[in-house]
């Protein structure tokens, strides 16, 4: 019977052709990459975890602010402090918006770094009491504080860009601006401290 030979003979050509399948043993090969989706739900969980933090370091501003009004020499100081605990107050329900619109909510949280800064202020302003320099010492303090929370809503908005939060980007950046402004005017007052004292002398 030579044609079931032949037949035999092409079968154990097709099969020698054919790719051998092998046990499937359940476990993905490791590529050295997560997906991007796996990526993105880390990102927006350290996002959301950022701006927990920030929300409480604007809380704690809110009570300390006060205090720091209360002690300062100038009237211009006064004024400054007193028109950015406004501001903060903004910023607070700012960050609120910021989760609403992710159908999101503030997750409680105190915020380490602020409450070390504020304590410090505190401490300094203790000080500092009844010293010409108390001024100083408290315009000091807060540009430390405002260069804390300049650098945290840099951090929000670069991870907001990345997630596709157009958005709240542009909220965090209204807030953003707002603190780089009261850097610049806490400097403004530093330097005309400083060239009232020259003068003095």
């Amino acid at each position: 019977m030579a044609w079931g030979r032949q037949a035999y003979d092409c079968d154990r050509k097709q099969n020698h052709l054919m790719p051998k399948k092998t046990q499937s043993t359940g476990k993905r090969f490791n590529t050295g990459e997560e997906p991007e989706d796996n990526r993105n739900n880390d990102l927006q969980e350290l996002f959301l975890d950022e701006l927990a933090d920030v929300y409480s370091a604007e809380q704690q501003l809110i009570k300390a602010l006060p205090k720091v009004a209360k002690n300062a020499d100038s009237d211009e100081l006064r004024e400054a402090v007193e028109e950015h605990l406004e501001q903060t107050k903004e910023h607070a329900k700012r960050l609120e918006e910021v989760a609403r619109g992710l159908d999101q909510s503030i997750k409680r949280k105190t915020c380490a770094a602020m409450k070390g800064l504020v304590e410090e202020a505190n401490e300094v302003m203790r000080e500092q009491k009844g010293s010409s320099a108390l001024d100083a010492a408290i315009i000091a303090g807060a540009q430390k504080i405002e260069h804390y929370e300049i650098a945290s809503y840099g951090t929000l908005i670069a991870w907001a860009n990345q997630l596709g939060y157009s958005e709240q980007v542009e909220e965090l950046q209204q807030t953003l601006e707002e603190e780089k402004e009261t850097d610049e005017k806490l400097t403004s007052l530093a330097e005309e401290m400083a060239n009232q004292r020259a003068q003095a002398e």
